[in-house]
C-alpha cells in the first residue's frame, strides 16, 4: 500500500514565497500614477488667502497714500515714500508722541502681568496634575467655567473689585486682572497630567528631591515648551485687550495703544463728524495700526519654534 509522503510546513511556505516572487519578477511592473490635485482643495486655500492676506496687503499700502488716494486710488496699489514721511510724522506728533506712550503703556502693563501670570500658572497646573488634595476637582471645574465665560462678562465685578480696594485708576488695576489666566492654568494642567512622567518625579523624590525642588529641577526644565505656549498666548490676550483698560483706566496717559486706536479712531472726521482741532486722517490711523500689531508679530517670531512644541506636547501619551 503506497505510503503518502508530506513536505514540511516550512518547506510549503518557502516553495509557495518563491513561487510567488518569481511571478512578480516576471511580470511587469505597472507605472505609478500620481493622482491629479483636488481642486476644491486648491480653491479653499485660495479663498482663505485671499481673506487672510489682503486686508493686511491693504493696510501696508495704506499707511502710504494721502487721503484722497486711498479714497479714490487703486486699492492695492503704493503710495509714495513722501506720504508715509508725512503720515508718521503727523501720527508722531498726535497730542505729543502719544502713540510712543501708549506703546510703552502697553509693554509695561503686558509684561508685568505676563511675568505674574508665569510664575502663578505653572505651578498651579503643576499641582493640579501632580498632587492630590481635597477640593482639586472642584477648583479644576471651576477653572474650566471661568475660562468659557467671555471676557466681557467679567468687566463688571472685576471693577467691582478694584474700586473696593481702591486701585482704579492705577496701573496695577490693568495688571491684577490681566494676570488671572485660567487658559494657562488648564493648558499646563493638560501637559503635565499626558505628557510628564509620573515614574522621573518618583525617582527624584527617592534621591531627596522635596516636591518644590522636584518641580523646579525636573518638570520645570521638561516643561519650557508648554511655558512658551502659556507665555505667547497670555501676552496676546493682554496686548489686545481694549474693554478692561478702557473701562478702568480714565486718564488717557495711562491708556494701552489698544484703548489708543479708539481714540485715533473718534477722531477721524469722516467717523466722527465732530472732531474739533484734534483731526487725524484715515491713512495715520493705518500706520497707528501697523505700529500696534508689531510687537505681536515679532514675539511670533522670535518664539514659533517653542509655540509648535509646546502644542504638540502632551498630543500623545506614551
Amino acid at each position: 500500500m503506497p505510503t503518502e509522503t508530506r513536505r514540511p510546513a516550512a518547506a510549503v511556505t518557502a516553495g509557495t514565497a518563491a513561487g510567488s516572487a518569481a511571478r512578480r519578477v516576471g511580470r511587469p511592473g505597472r507605472p505609478h500614477r500620481r493622482r491629479p490635485p483636488n481642486p476644491l482643495r486648491a480653491l479653499v486655500l485660495t479663498a482663505f488667502l485671499l481673506f487672510f492676506v489682503l486686508p493686511v496687503l491693504w493696510l501696508l499700502l495704506a499707511a502710504t497714500k494721502t487721503d484722497d488716494q486711498l479714497v479714490h486710488g487703486d486699492p492695492l496699489s503704493f503710495g509714495s515714500w513722501s506720504a508715509l514721511r508725512h503720515n508718521w510724522d503727523a501720527l508722531t506728533s498726535y497730542q505729543g508722541d502719544a502713540i510712543f506712550r501708549w506703546l510703552r503703556n502697553s509693554a509695561l502693563y503686558s509684561f508685568l502681568a505676563l511675568a505674574i501670570t508665569l510664575c502663578v500658572t505653572i505651578p498651579a497646573g503643576y499641582a493640579l496634575a501632580m498632587t492630590e488634595f481635597r477640593g482639586r476637582r472642584t477648583l479644576l471645574a471651576a477653572t474650566l467655567v471661568v475660562m468659557l465665560m467671555p471676557n466681557a462678562t467679567l468687566v463688571v465685578p472685576l471693577f467691582l473689585e478694584i474700586n473696593a480696594v481702591h486701585l482704579v485708576g492705577s496701573m496695577w488695576s490693568v495688571i491684577l486682572p490681566y494676570s488671572f489666566y485660567p487658559f494657562g492654568v488648564y493648558l499646563t494642567y493638560i501637559y503635565f497630567s499626558t505628557a510628564m512622567p509620573r515614574e522621573l518625579l518618583a525617582a527624584a523624590k527617592l534621591d531627596g528631591c522635596s516636591e518644590f525642588g522636584a518641580f523646579r529641577r525636573i518638570a520645570l526644565p521638561l516643561a519650557a515648551p508648554v511655558v512658551a505656549l502659556v507665555g505667547f498666548f497670555s501676552f496676546v490676550a493682554n496686548w489686545t485687550n481694549y474693554f478692561l483698560p478702557y473701562v478702568l483706566l480714565p486718564d488717557s496717559d495711562q491708556f494701552p495703544v489698544q484703548v489708543g486706536l479708539g481714540t485715533l479712531l473718534n477722531n477721524v472726521p469722516q467717523f466722527n463728524p465732530t472732531v474739533g482741532s484734534l483731526e487725524v486722517q484715515r491713512p495715520e490711523l493705518a500706520l497707528a495700526t501697523l505700529l500696534a500689531i508689531t510687537p505681536v508679530l515679532l514675539v511670533f517670531l522670535f518664539s514659533q519654534r517653542f509655540l509648535v512644541a509646546g502644542m504638540l506636547a502632551g498630543a500623545t501619551k506614551e
